[in-house]
């Protein structure tokens, strides 16, 4: 199953936020949705197809209540995660899933929140944990070369 991030800006509760829109109460409402961090959602798709096309759709509101929106995908990673842009490229077939990508956003979670996103080269473009000193666990995230050098 494909996984789907939703990281919710620093003045928003984005649970109560998102659901007191009816069209994203709607749109959500046949997901089973969960919060692994403070002030995310996550949920569960059956595709990166279905994933990305759900951010579509949320589109209008992701621009509004949230910094970030990422996709685990487990037949290209089951330990990093994919920007939209990088899983659009993928759904697209524009970028080969199988390619290695180096370009990264690394969070580091403190506290349950995810924080201090750093973009960072990976030497080798192969698949694996990049941890940050400062922080007792890290998320990766690999991204597009244009959010990258943006």
């Amino acid at each position: 199953m494909t996984r789907v991030c939703l990281l919710g800006k620093e003045d928003v509760d984005l649970r109560i936020d998102i659901y007191s829109y009816e069209t994203a109460r709607r749109a959500l409402a046949t997901y089973d949705v969960s919060e692994p961090w403070t002030n995310t959602l996550q949920l569960r798709t059956n595709s990166l197809g279905n994933a990305v096309t759900l951010l579509n759709d949320l589109n209008w509101y992701l621009a509004r209540l949230t910094r970030d929106a990422i996709i685990r995908e487990p037949s290209v990673s089951t330990t990093e995660w994919l920007s939209r842009p990088l899983a659009r490229q993928i759904r697209d077939g524009d970028l080969d899933p199988d390619e290695p990508v180096n370009r990264l956003k690394v969070y580091g979670v403190d506290d349950d929140r995810l924080v201090d996103p750093t973009f960072v080269l990976r030497g080798d473009a192969q698949e694996g944990t990049y941890e940050r000193a400062d922080y007792d666990e890290s998320v990766v995230v690999r991204v597009t070369k244009g959010e990258f050098f943006a």
